[in-house]
């Protein structure tokens, strides 16, 4: 299978490229010598989908591309590159899958749970019907980015939408931040802990990008969220107790929006979020539950 990648030097591309024959992928990127640094010289490295026609030549795109979303304040600059960053790339996608004679049979792009916005203590799975608030910008993001993502679907081409949780890994992402104050004992809840925190062990994120891969049948929304979400307040005392260091601190909802600004919306928001029609297709989790996954990734 020939197969075109963006993100692939992110914290999630990083991990799924060597589940692949390096030789039979392309990686879309802005600096291809730092992506051979990263990921080895048998891939072709691109920097423009300019050099391409068309994708007749690729059987499946995966697009993971998108600047991350928690790493700066949400500055009306930084809104635009958070925007530019999925949307852009992702139209650039569907246009050239459009002018192609022999399109690729899958396209597999990026989204989160974030679509859902906050849903409390409700528990929420892909027919759960979107109510988008305007003035959301999570929510605004990831419905843009699916709009256009589905505009490549045709008889041709099926389009797969991965609605991220909070992918769990050592290397990055959402858990490397928050090691180090628990390490030091100052760990806690956020807020009044009660907001549900949709999760993914990296080794089921990428097990489920694959699984879609290769089941021609799944098609649309799939929630990649473990089938057993917590409390913030659970995690945070799970992974405490995980990490062998005491958890009676919190961070007050108020410093955090004054520390964060907007984007604080992130960790405050609750979603239930149940990767229902996952598991309907047949995929297993190896790691349902987040005392396992968390000691897996931390202590293996």
């Amino acid at each position: 299978m020939k197969i075109l990648m963006t993100g692939a030097t992110g914290f999630i591309g990083r991990a799924l490229l060597p589940h692949f024959n390096h030789d039979h992928v392309t990686v879309l990127t802005r600096n291809p010598t730092r992506a051979y640094h990263l990921l080895g010289h048998h891939i072709n490295a691109v920097d423009s989908l300019e050099s391409f026609d068309n994708f007749d030549e690729f059987d499946a795109i995966i697009n993971l591309a998108g600047e991350p979303i928690m790493n700066k304040r949400w500055s009306e600059k930084q809104k635009q590159k958070i925007c530019q960053s999925r949307w852009d790339i992702t139209k650039q996608l569907v246009d050239k899958i459009n002018v192609s004679t022999n399109p690729p049979h899958t396209f597999i792009s990026g989204s989160a749970v974030g679509i859902y916005g906050d849903n409390q203590d409700k528990t929420i799975d892909e027919s759960t019907p979107l109510d988008i608030n305007d003035n959301d910008f999570a929510q605004n993001v990831c419905h843009r980015w699916e709009q256009i993502a589905l505009e490549a679907q045709s008889e041709q081409t099926r389009v797969c939408l991965i609605r991220t949780g909070i992918v769990l890994g050592k290397q990055g992402g959402a858990l490397a931040r928050m090691l180090l104050p628990y390490q030091l004992g100052l760990g806690g809840k956020i807020g009044d802990g009660k907001q549900y925190f949709p999760w993914i062990h990296m080794q089921d994120m990428i097990k489920g990008i694959i699984f879609l891969l290769n089941h021609s049948e799944a098609q649309g929304v799939f929630n990649f969220t473990a089938p057993t979400p917590v409390t913030n307040s659970v995690f945070s005392q799970t992974l405490a107790a995980t990490l062998k260091r005491p958890h009676f601190l919190f961070t007050p909802a108020w410093v955090l929006k004054l520390g964060l600004g907007e984007s604080a919306q992130l960790l405050l928001d609750s979603q239930r979020a149940l990767p229902n029609k996952l598991q309907q297709e047949g995929f297993n989790f190896s790691f349902p539950c987040i005392e396992q996954a968390l000691k897996q990734t931390l202590c293996d």
